[in-house]
């Protein structure tokens, strides 16, 4: 298995969602080290938010950038504000941010979004909040 698709499988296991509510679905897009910051890499995934569609609390330890291709999607990281995003907007969570919330804002629409994260070579691209 590549490294790009152990990343994929990891994350779509990883942000399996409560049991009432559909997951998202993830797709690794790219994957790059960034050969003038050893150790450390990006990896591009497309997020797709199935209408009701909700997250478990969870974090990176990377930088990530979010940008919303379709639809609307409700962000928040603990201490910060929750936020609705649409398509062309953008969200970041740090390496220390804990992700509280990620839903779709519609529970008719699905919502489509990319992440890129800046993260440590091999890293796991979730984790459980501690």
């Amino acid at each position: 298995m590549t490294h790009l698709k152990r990343c994929g499988a990891l994350l779509i296991f990883a942000c399996s969602a409560l049991e009432a509510q559909p997951g998202p679905e993830v797709s690794a897009l790219f994957s790059k080290e960034l050969a003038d910051l050893p150790g450390k890499e990006a990896l591009m995934l497309k997020v797709e938010y199935p209408p009701g569609s909700v997250e478990h609390v969870h974090r990176h330890n990377a930088h990530a950038f979010v940008y919303v291709l379709e639809g609307s999607i409700v962000m928040q990281v603990k201490g910060g504000p929750e936020v609705t995003l649409t398509p062309g907007q953008t969200f970041y969570e740090g390496p220390n941010d804990v992700h509280t919330v990620g839903r779709n804002a519609s529970a008719t629409r699905p919502a489509k979004f990319v992440v890129v994260l800046a993260k440590n070579t091999g890293a796991a691209p979730v984790l459980p909040a501690e």
